[in-house]
C-alpha cells in the first residue's frame, strides 16, 4: 500500500531491558504512540507489538519486534510482506554507539555499522536500501567491549538528554511522513542543541 508507512523501533523486550541504551528505538516508538494517542497490541503473526495511527491522511504502523534484537528481521520482514509495503515507506530507528549521546542521523541506507538488529533486518529484506534513524548513545572512552555499555541503563542525567533527543527524533519522523526523507534529513540531522547543553552539565 503506497499510503501506508512503517516505523520500526528496535530494542529488547522485557522489564530488565527497559531504559537501557540499546532500547532507544523502543523509547522512540513509545513516544510516538503517546503523542499520537494510540494503543499497542500484540501481533503474534509478526512477533511484534504494533500500534496503528493516521497522520495527514497516511496510515502509519508503529512496530516493536519482540524477537529480541538479533532476530529483529524476522518481525520486520513479516510486516513488510503482509502489507506489501515498498522499501521507501520504511524507517528503522535504533541506538548507535558511534554517535554521541545528543545526536541523531537519518539516512536512506548504508552499512549496519555492526548493529545486530539492523544486520538481521538487512538479511531478511535482502537489501540495505531502507531508511534508518540512528539515535546516538555514545560509548565509554577507551573501552573496546561495548556490550555492557549498550545494555546498561541510562543514568538520570542521560535520560533527561535522551528525552530531548527523542522529542526531536519524533519531530523528524513526522517531517518524513509529511514531506519525505530529504527534507527530514536536512532539517533535523545532527546535534540536538538543548540536549548537548544538558549533557555538558552532567
Amino acid at each position: 500500500m503506497e499510503d501506508l508507512h512503517l516505523i520500526v523501533g528496535l530494542g529488547n523486550p522485557g522489564g530488565e531491558y527497559a531504559k537501557t541504551r540499546h532500547n532507544a528505538g523502543f523509547m522512540l516508538a513509545d513516544l510516538l504512540a503517546e503523542h499520537w494517542r494510540v494503543g499497542w497490541s500484540a501481533a503474534k503473526k509478526f512477533q511484534a507489538r504494533v500500534a496503528k495511527a493516521e497522520r495527514g491522511g497516511r496510515g502509519v504502523i508503529l512496530c516493536e519486534p519482540q524477537t529480541f534484537m538479533n532476530a529483529s528481521g524476522e518481525s520486520v520482514s513479516a510486516v513488510m510482506k503482509f502489507y506489501q509495503l515498498p522499501l521507501k515507506n520504511l524507517v528503522v530507528a535504533m541506538d548507535d554507539a558511534d554517535l554521541p549521546l545528543g545526536e541523531i542521523r537519518l539516512r536512506p541506507g548504508g552499512s549496519s555499522g555492526g548493529h545486530h538488529g539492523l544486520e538481521s533486518i538487512e538479511q531478511h529484506l535482502g537489501t540495505r536500501e531502507f531508511a534508518r534513524l540512528r539515535v546516538g548513545i555514545g560509548r565509554q572512552s577507551g573501552a573496546r567491549e561495548i556490550t555492557g555499555h549498550v545494555l546498561g541503563r541510562l543514568s538520570a542525567g542521560e535520560l533527561t538528554v535522551m528525552g530531548k533527543v527523542l522529542g526531536r527524533a519524533a519531530d523528524q519522523l513526522e517531517c518524513w511522513l509529511a514531506h519525505g526523507l530529504q527534507k527530514a534529513m536536512s532539517q533535523f540531522n545532527g546535534v540536538v542543541n538543548d540536549a548537548t547543553n544538558e549533557s555538558n552539565q552532567q
